[in-house]
């Protein structure tokens, strides 16, 4: 039988003994959230800037998911994968009729997804590049934790982790067009990017860089991916971040924002690729209504009240406040697009500003000791980052 845990004490020495240690935790229980906002167990409140990795899109317990979660568990959860159900063809129509791609795979995980672009590119190369499977990516890229996705991702302190791992990856420099150009080979099937690499420190796609190579992927016909499990769906300040570059991928992957806090992910294609045969993709959870209905839902509000301008606009007001106290603390590159952000700090201690912020209410991300990467819910007002930049300044005035 259950019991209920009366304390945050309690919580947290449960929690010692009976969750697998992955990673380090802070002392502290999230409870609820709402908006902008999270609370602990204690009634701390918090402004969340990191969005739980760019998934919280619409906020903390946005009214359109909740809505859609009753209405649609009211009516159908799972159906199974064999059969289409009403808001998988729906939310197909959406992505489709929206972006350039014609067909859609649902999944739970960008992983997931990842895992799907990398097995349609190995389809592609048998069927059509006599056997070609390798897929070149990018240094300091990520694109998921299973053994394929690890192995695909550019990712040095992975290096030696899961031996042996997954073959036929490339890492290449990111925006080094001679580098890449020399090592395609025949063996080569596909590219796989991301616009801007996330967990890397927020590092951007050269404009000229991806119009060359997209031209020579479409000369030498290899496969242009796009990992946007965390560019996508409003993230960068337009739906989709290949947007940006004009140029049209033939497989795009997306996780993190679409669901708004629900685990979902799709991967899209172009109509050439559409191309398993039966048995060679799927999943038990596979475009299961309930998910279907809350990914129609966070789409929906995402384009109907225009949260990619407001990243948009949102962003760049971001850019100008850190750029108003940039000389007094000495941050450097202050960089990204929409709500995918990042700065440079003049020492390796971004964990203890990230530490001390949070003892201060406010959520950010370190994804490399120097840098701090900032990537809040479409929803942020201008108000949010006053406070967010005051609480900032307080904790480096003691810190740099």
């Amino acid at each position: 039988m259950g019991y209920e845990l009366k304390n945050t004490e309690e919580l947290l020495i449960q929690a010692s003994n009976s969750i697998l240690f992955t990673t380090m935790h802070p002392n502290l229980v999230i409870e609820s959230g709402k908006g902008m906002y999270l609370w602990d167990t204690e009634g701390k409140k918090y402004l969340d800037f990191v969005g739980g990795w760019a998934v919280t899109s619409l906020g903390h317990c946005p009214d359109v998911i909740k809505e859609a979660l009753i209405t649609q568990g009211n009516t159908l959860i799972n159906a199974s994968p064999s059969f289409y159900n009403k808001p998988m063809i729906e939310f197909a129509k959406i992505l489709t009729d929206n972006s350039c791609f014609n067909r859609v795979f649902f999944a739970s995980s960008g992983s997931e997804a990842n895992e799907g672009a990398i097995k349609l590119a190995r389809k592609y190369g048998a069927k059509f590049l006599n056997g070609a499977y390798e897929i070149i990516t990018a240094v300091n890229s990520f694109h998921g934790r299973t053994l394929a996705t690890m192995s695909a991702s550019g990712k040095k302190a992975w290096d030696g982790l899961y031996e042996p791992r997954v073959p036929g990856f490339k890492h290449v420099p990111l925006n080094d067009i001679d580098y890449i150009k020399s090592s395609i080979t025949s063996s080569t099937c596909a590219i796989m990017l991301e616009p801007i690499q996330g967990e890397g420190g927020v590092n951007e796609l050269n404009k000229d860089y991806i119009k060359t190579l997209s031209d020579l992927c479409k000369e030498r016909g290899i496969l242009m991916i796009f990992d946007e499990v965390q560019t996508g769906i409003g993230r960068t300040g337009k739906l989709f971040a290949y947007e940006h570059y004009n140029i049209e991928p033939d497989i795009m992957t997306l996780a993190k924002g679409i669901g708004g806090g629900y685990p979902l992910s799709a991967l899209l294609t172009k109509e050439a690729l559409n191309i398993f045969e039966p048995g060679d993709q799927g999943g038990t959870y596979s475009a299961q209504p309930l998910g279907m209905a809350i990914g129609i839902a966070v789409v929906n509000e995402v384009i109907n009240k225009n949260l990619s301008c407001n990243a948009k606009i949102q962003g760049e007001h971001i850019k100008d406040k850190l750029r108003d106290i940039k000389d007094k603390y000495n941050l450097k590159n202050i960089r990204g697009k929409g709500l995918l952000l990042a700065f440079d700090l003049p020492e390796d201690n971004g964990k203890e500003i990230v530490d001390k912020c949070l003892r201060e209410g406010l959520i950010l991300n370190s994804p490399k000791p120097s840098i701090v990467r900032l990537m809040p819910p479409l929803i942020i007002t201008e108000e949010d980052t006053d406070k967010m930049i005051y609480i900032l300044s307080k904790v480096l005035d003691t810190t740099l």
